[in-house]
């Protein structure tokens, strides 16, 4: 309420400024980025607007909140699409209510540094979060978390409901039932929760991705997730080689079921694809330290730069160990056997996006003295992107990241080659619900390249026929030709050759299997495509005591499969290991006093 002389002054602008002069002038006021509403209230006006509308990632605006005027403590009422103001509720709320994803920073912001793309705000305030909660429809037959969305079965409409209802440690428990590391499948998922939501049959989907890590980071900031120390153990050792996420989700929960283990990776920092293959402007290295942390509290230990099958043989890994598990992940590049692929300049993504990963550990700006690309584990000199022509061949993630990455080198310019043409912007007929959806989308990298040089770094239906190369051998262009899919397969368009400058080729096509070291030293059968061969479910290979479980079992997925194929491989590993001591094979008394022990608290 305004009841005094105000001086008018207003500017163009979100930060406009106004008043009015008027001795008993009483008024409410609402501010949008489009206007300044001043409206005339008496004692008995009901409500008026509070809060700014904020700008998200191009899906609109917060819901504009109001209060009644003795309203203090409990949550504002929020407009509903058709106008109406009412407090908030979940009964209608996917009708009432309109999807809106936590934004990104700003693109022209974010491309300066290495910090996470997510908002520095932490997302929605309380009242967008707990809209956004009461979107979710409590289905009878919940999509989201059966096959066809999350495969870890995470207890999405539960959680959301608690959210909904501010019960945020109950939502915490719901959540670590079934999902080991949520803070980084909340950063890194795809969300294919969010592309079999019952909601986005006739609407857009909840915002499951946003409301996990919400809860995560409401947890750690609450002290809620704390080391969970073992009270038993069994007397029985696992070892788990990688500790990428399906190592590190098995290693937690054989270790909780009182296990002994051990975790071997092969590089100088433990988190293997967490840490060196995703860039830190999607998940900063700070959450995996502290995750690996606390599982180390917990009483796992880790082993790094133990390179199983080179430094150490793995047959004798074997003979100090009741049972191992191999989440090796899929390590083997798709590479592109063309005329020129030999020149210098022409780089694997994972040998990129690895470099960039080490550089930024060693100095937190990522700043260094020159001389230093040669310590970074074989390459004589740093691969960069800066001043650069910059190609990357492949789309997906991995292409995504190794842009992001190019941009915040500060390359000269960018494009970045489809060998598939360009997605529908909708679901096709041979597309439907609750497949995950195959549309055309605007990830953070296609983004910065836009807000930078103004157009989408894409070229769909392109093949790579030859890497033009200079009289050193360096690459000089990428030369290509149309491509476009017919029911015989990927065809070539007559006179559609193109020659594109490049400096810097970037092969981000997937990968094809794990390294055979391992596999070939234990002897291990191997599917058709030079997997680990493990059945799905059983995860136990053909040799006794040893499970394959994640990308190198299942070949290239997302970190989420990894986390489920972890978490099952454990619990196929956990009743070998009680069906083992049930038989006392190989056990002292010792080992046998000490599982009965387990048993018995356990049982208790």
């Amino acid at each position: 309420h305004f009841a005094a002389t105000l001086t008018l002054s207003v500017q163009p602008g979100p930060g406009a400024i106004f008043s009015a002069s008027s001795p008993r002038l009483a008024m409410k006021i609402m501010w949008t980025p489009a206007r300044l509403v001043a409206r005339r209230a008496g004692r008995s006006c009901r409500v008026a607007a509070l809060s700014t509308l904020k700008k998200t990632s191009g899906t609109g605006k917060a819901h504009e909140i109001w209060r009644d005027e003795n309203e203090v403590d409990n949550l504002p009422k929020v407009r509903r699409r058709d106008g109406t103001i009412a407090e908030i509720a979940n009964v209608r709320g996917f009708v009432d209510y309109e999807r809106n994803p936590d934004p990104y920073r700003d693109p022209m912001e974010r491309v300066f540094d290495w910090g996470e793309i997510n908002d520095d705000s932490g997302g929605h305030d309380k009242v967008e979060r707990t809209v956004q909660a009461a979107r979710c429809m409590d289905c009878g037959t919940p999509f989201c978390q059966t096959h066809t969305g999350c495969p870890i079965n995470n207890l999405i409409p539960e959680f959301n409901s608690l959210v909904y209802q501010d019960q945020w440690k109950q939502a915490l428990d719901r959540l670590s039932q079934t999902n080991n590391f949520p803070e980084f499948t909340g950063r890194v998922c795809p969300a294919p929760c969010e592309g079999a939501c019952v909601a986005g049959l006739v609407d857009s989907p909840v915002t499951i991705k946003n409301i996990e890590y919400s809860i995560v980071d409401r947890g750690f900031e609450e002290g809620w997730i704390s080391a969970r120390i073992p009270r038993t153990r069994t007397g029985m050792s696992v070892a788990v080689v990688g500790s990428g996420p399906a190592g590190l989700a098995a290693a937690d929960c054989l270790n909780q079921s009182g296990h002994k283990v051990t975790v071997y990776e092969r590089e100088d920092e433990i988190g293997g694809l967490l840490m060196y293959g995703i860039p830190n402007m999607k998940l900063e290295k700070e959450k995996v330290h502290r995750r690996v942390a606390l599982l180390a509290e917990e009483g796992i230990e880790f082993v790094p730069n133990a390179h199983i099958g080179v430094d150490v043989d793995v047959n004798v890994l074997r003979a100090n160990n009741d049972a191992v598990i191999l989440a090796i992940g899929a390590t083997m590049p798709r590479d592109l056997p063309v005329p020129g692929r030999h020149g210098r300049g022409i780089h694997f993504a994972m040998e990129f996006l690895t470099q960039n990963q080490k550089r930024l550990l060693l100095t937190k700006e990522g700043n260094l003295e020159s001389g230093w690309g040669s310590s970074l584990g074989g390459a004589a000199e740093m691969v960069t992107a800066e001043g650069k022509q910059v190609v990357v061949i492949g789309g997906g993630d991995t292409g995504t990241d190794c842009i992001g990455t190019s941009m915040r080198h500060r390359c000269k310019s960018i494009v970045n080659f489809e060998l598939m043409g360009k997605p529908p912007d909708a679901r096709a007929s041979s597309n439907p619900w609750p497949e995950w959806p195959k549309v055309f989308g605007v990830d953070y990298g296609h983004a910065e390249v836009r807000a930078v040089f103004g157009k989408d770094p894409r070229e769909y239906g392109v093949v790579t026929t030859e890497f033009v190369l200079d009289a050193a051998e360096n690459v000089t262009a990428v030369r290509t030709a149309d491509a476009k899919l017919t029911p015989q397969g990927i065809e070539i368009v007559d006179n559609s050759t193109r020659e594109w400058p490049a400096d810097l080729v970037i092969l981000a096509m997937g990968f094809v299997s794990p390294e055979a070291t391992i596999a070939s030293s234990l002897g291990l059968d191997l599917d058709k495509r030079n997997n680990i061969h493990a059945d799905y479910g059983d995860y136990h290979t053909n040799i006794d005591g040893v499970f394959a479980a994640g990308d190198c079992r299942r070949g290239q997925s997302l970190v989420v499969w990894a986390i489920h194929e972890g978490r099952e491989a454990a619990a196929k590993c956990d009743a070998f290991l009680q069906k083992r001591a049930k038989q006392d094979v190989g056990w002292g008394d010792a080992a046998r006093g000490a599982w009965a022990h387990h048993q018995q608290l356990r049982a208790a």
